[in-house]
Protein backbone atom coordinates (compact mmCIF):
# COMPACT_ATOMS: atom_id res chain seq x y z
CA UNK A 1 0.00 0.00 0.00
CA UNK A 2 2.93 2.31 0.62
CA UNK A 3 3.76 2.35 -3.09
CA UNK A 4 0.17 3.21 -4.06
CA UNK A 5 0.10 6.08 -1.58
CA UNK A 6 3.49 7.38 -2.74
CA UNK A 7 2.62 7.17 -6.44
CA UNK A 8 -0.99 8.39 -6.37
CA UNK A 9 -1.64 10.14 -3.06
CA UNK A 10 -4.49 7.68 -2.39
CA UNK A 11 -4.50 5.14 0.45
CA UNK A 12 -7.06 2.39 -0.15
CA UNK A 13 -8.83 0.74 2.78
CA UNK A 14 -8.10 -2.74 1.41
CA UNK A 15 -6.27 -4.44 -1.44
CA UNK A 16 -7.31 -7.70 -3.07
CA UNK A 17 -4.54 -9.67 -4.80
CA UNK A 18 -5.61 -10.30 -8.38
CA UNK A 19 -3.03 -11.80 -10.73
CA UNK A 20 0.67 -12.18 -11.35
CA UNK A 21 1.99 -11.20 -14.78
CA UNK A 22 5.32 -12.88 -15.53
CA UNK A 23 5.53 -13.60 -19.26
CA UNK A 24 9.23 -13.09 -20.15
CA UNK A 25 8.32 -10.99 -23.21
CA UNK A 26 5.80 -8.67 -21.56
CA UNK A 27 8.26 -5.77 -21.20
CA UNK A 28 10.91 -5.15 -23.89
CA UNK A 29 13.27 -3.67 -21.29
CA UNK A 30 13.71 -7.05 -19.58
CA UNK A 31 11.93 -9.73 -17.62
CA UNK A 32 9.64 -7.93 -15.19
CA UNK A 33 7.20 -9.66 -12.87
CA UNK A 34 4.16 -7.62 -11.79
CA UNK A 35 1.64 -8.38 -9.07
CA UNK A 36 -1.76 -6.80 -9.73
CA UNK A 37 -4.12 -5.78 -6.93
CA UNK A 38 -7.68 -4.44 -6.93
CA UNK A 39 -9.27 -1.93 -4.59
CA UNK A 40 -12.38 0.20 -4.42
CA UNK A 41 -12.11 3.65 -2.85
CA UNK A 42 -14.81 6.12 -1.95
CA UNK A 43 -15.42 9.19 -4.11
CA UNK A 44 -14.28 11.54 -1.36
CA UNK A 45 -10.85 9.87 -1.44
CA UNK A 46 -10.36 10.44 -5.16
CA UNK A 47 -7.57 12.94 -5.16
CA UNK A 48 -4.92 11.36 -7.37
CA UNK A 49 -1.67 13.07 -8.06
CA UNK A 50 1.29 11.36 -9.64
CA UNK A 51 4.56 10.97 -7.83
CA UNK A 52 8.05 9.86 -8.88
CA UNK A 53 7.64 7.69 -11.96
CA UNK A 54 3.86 8.24 -12.17
CA UNK A 55 3.96 12.01 -12.71
CA UNK A 56 1.05 11.86 -15.15
CA UNK A 57 -1.36 9.77 -13.05
CA UNK A 58 -5.01 10.34 -13.98
CA UNK A 59 -8.39 8.90 -13.11
CA UNK A 60 -10.33 7.20 -15.89
CA UNK A 61 -13.92 6.07 -16.23
CA UNK A 62 -13.70 2.48 -17.40
CA UNK A 63 -16.07 0.57 -19.62
CA UNK A 64 -15.51 -3.16 -20.03
CA UNK A 65 -17.65 -5.04 -22.55
CA UNK A 66 -17.42 -8.79 -23.12
CA UNK A 67 -19.12 -10.25 -26.19
CA UNK A 68 -18.46 -13.98 -26.31
CA UNK A 69 -14.63 -14.05 -26.44
CA UNK A 70 -14.11 -10.47 -27.68
CA UNK A 71 -13.47 -7.73 -25.13
CA UNK A 72 -13.50 -3.96 -25.53
CA UNK A 73 -11.85 -1.92 -22.79
CA UNK A 74 -12.49 1.84 -22.87
CA UNK A 75 -10.73 4.29 -20.56
CA UNK A 76 -12.09 7.84 -20.63
CA UNK A 77 -10.82 10.97 -18.87
CA UNK A 78 -11.40 14.66 -19.55
CA UNK A 79 -8.40 14.74 -21.89
CA UNK A 80 -8.10 11.15 -23.12
CA UNK A 81 -10.02 8.33 -24.73
CA UNK A 82 -8.26 4.97 -24.92
CA UNK A 83 -9.87 1.95 -26.54
CA UNK A 84 -8.19 -1.44 -26.31
CA UNK A 85 -9.40 -4.67 -27.89
CA UNK A 86 -8.64 -8.08 -26.46
CA UNK A 87 -9.71 -11.67 -26.93
CA UNK A 88 -10.24 -14.24 -24.17
CA UNK A 89 -7.94 -17.17 -24.89
CA UNK A 90 -8.89 -19.28 -21.88
CA UNK A 91 -10.16 -19.15 -18.33
CA UNK A 92 -8.46 -21.40 -15.78
CA UNK A 93 -9.51 -21.55 -12.12
CA UNK A 94 -11.57 -18.39 -12.72
CA UNK A 95 -8.58 -16.44 -14.05
CA UNK A 96 -8.82 -15.25 -17.66
CA UNK A 97 -5.95 -15.20 -20.14
CA UNK A 98 -6.18 -12.57 -22.86
CA UNK A 99 -4.58 -11.87 -26.20
CA UNK A 100 -4.22 -8.15 -26.87
CA UNK A 101 -5.55 -7.37 -30.35
CA UNK A 102 -5.08 -3.58 -30.06
CA UNK A 103 -3.59 -2.01 -26.93
CA UNK A 104 -5.10 1.39 -27.71
CA UNK A 105 -1.78 2.93 -26.80
CA UNK A 106 -1.55 1.40 -23.32
CA UNK A 107 2.01 0.34 -22.50
CA UNK A 108 3.18 -3.26 -22.52
CA UNK A 109 0.42 -5.61 -21.29
CA UNK A 110 -1.44 -3.00 -19.22
CA UNK A 111 -4.67 -3.57 -21.20
CA UNK A 112 -4.53 -7.22 -20.16
CA UNK A 113 -3.85 -6.33 -16.52
CA UNK A 114 -6.89 -4.03 -16.39
CA UNK A 115 -9.10 -6.51 -18.28
CA UNK A 116 -8.11 -9.37 -15.94
CA UNK A 117 -8.95 -7.32 -12.86
CA UNK A 118 -12.35 -6.25 -14.19
CA UNK A 119 -13.21 -9.76 -15.42
CA UNK A 120 -12.36 -11.30 -12.02
CA UNK A 121 -14.17 -8.60 -10.07
CA UNK A 122 -17.34 -9.08 -12.09
CA UNK A 123 -17.18 -12.84 -11.54
CA UNK A 124 -16.95 -12.55 -7.77
CA UNK A 125 -18.74 -9.30 -6.86
CA UNK A 126 -22.17 -10.85 -6.52
CA UNK A 127 -20.69 -12.93 -3.72
CA UNK A 128 -21.41 -10.59 -0.83
CA UNK A 129 -18.46 -11.99 1.14
CA UNK A 130 -16.15 -10.06 -1.19
CA UNK A 131 -18.11 -6.81 -1.49
CA UNK A 132 -17.83 -6.08 2.26
CA UNK A 133 -14.04 -6.00 1.99
CA UNK A 134 -14.38 -2.84 -0.11
CA UNK A 135 -16.43 -0.98 2.51
CA UNK A 136 -15.89 0.38 6.02
CA UNK A 137 -17.29 -1.64 8.92
CA UNK A 138 -20.52 0.42 8.89
CA UNK A 139 -22.00 1.60 5.61
CA UNK A 140 -25.19 2.84 4.02
CA UNK A 141 -27.22 0.54 1.83
CA UNK A 142 -26.74 2.94 -1.08
CA UNK A 143 -22.93 2.80 -0.70
CA UNK A 144 -23.09 -1.00 -0.77
CA UNK A 145 -25.21 -0.82 -3.91
CA UNK A 146 -22.88 1.75 -5.56
CA UNK A 147 -19.88 -0.57 -5.18
CA UNK A 148 -21.69 -3.41 -6.91
CA UNK A 149 -23.07 -1.10 -9.64
CA UNK A 150 -19.62 0.38 -10.30
CA UNK A 151 -18.03 -3.02 -10.75
CA UNK A 152 -20.88 -4.50 -12.82
CA UNK A 153 -21.18 -1.21 -14.78
CA UNK A 154 -24.94 -1.42 -14.63
CA UNK A 155 -27.64 0.22 -12.48
CA UNK A 156 -29.52 -2.02 -10.04
CA UNK A 157 -33.07 -1.53 -8.85
CA UNK A 158 -32.88 -0.55 -5.15
CA UNK A 159 -35.71 -2.88 -4.06
CA UNK A 160 -34.17 -5.89 -5.82
CA UNK A 161 -30.72 -5.06 -4.50
CA UNK A 162 -32.02 -4.71 -0.93
CA UNK A 163 -33.75 -8.09 -1.19
CA UNK A 164 -30.53 -9.74 -2.46
CA UNK A 165 -28.38 -8.06 0.18
CA UNK A 166 -30.72 -8.61 3.15
CA UNK A 167 -29.42 -12.10 4.11
CA UNK A 168 -25.89 -10.68 4.42
CA UNK A 169 -26.48 -7.41 6.30
CA UNK A 170 -27.93 -6.18 9.56
CA UNK A 171 -29.07 -2.74 10.65
CA UNK A 172 -27.24 -0.81 13.32
CA UNK A 173 -28.77 1.80 15.61
CA UNK A 174 -26.61 4.43 13.92
CA UNK A 175 -27.20 6.92 11.12
CA UNK A 176 -24.96 8.76 8.69
CA UNK A 177 -25.29 12.45 9.45
CA UNK A 178 -23.94 15.69 8.07
CA UNK A 179 -24.71 14.95 4.43
CA UNK A 180 -27.25 17.77 4.13
CA UNK A 181 -30.28 15.50 3.81
CA UNK A 182 -32.26 12.99 5.84
CA UNK A 183 -29.81 10.81 7.83
CA UNK A 184 -29.23 7.41 6.24
CA UNK A 185 -29.38 4.22 8.30
CA UNK A 186 -26.03 2.47 8.75
CA UNK A 187 -25.67 -1.26 8.19
CA UNK A 188 -22.92 -3.78 8.81
CA UNK A 189 -22.07 -7.26 7.62
CA UNK A 190 -24.22 -9.84 9.39
CA UNK A 191 -22.20 -11.54 12.10
CA UNK A 192 -21.36 -15.10 11.22
CA UNK A 193 -22.32 -14.39 7.59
Amino acid sequence: MREITEETGVTPDALMPDSVFSNPGRDPRGWVISNAFVSVISEENINAHGGDDAAEAKWFDVSFTVNDKDVVLVLRSEESLITAKLRIISVQFGYPHFEIIDSGGLAFDHAEIIACALYRLRCIIEDFDIIFDFLPEKFTLSSLQRVQEAILDTPLLPANFRRKASPYIEETDEYLTGAGHRPAKLFRRKQGG
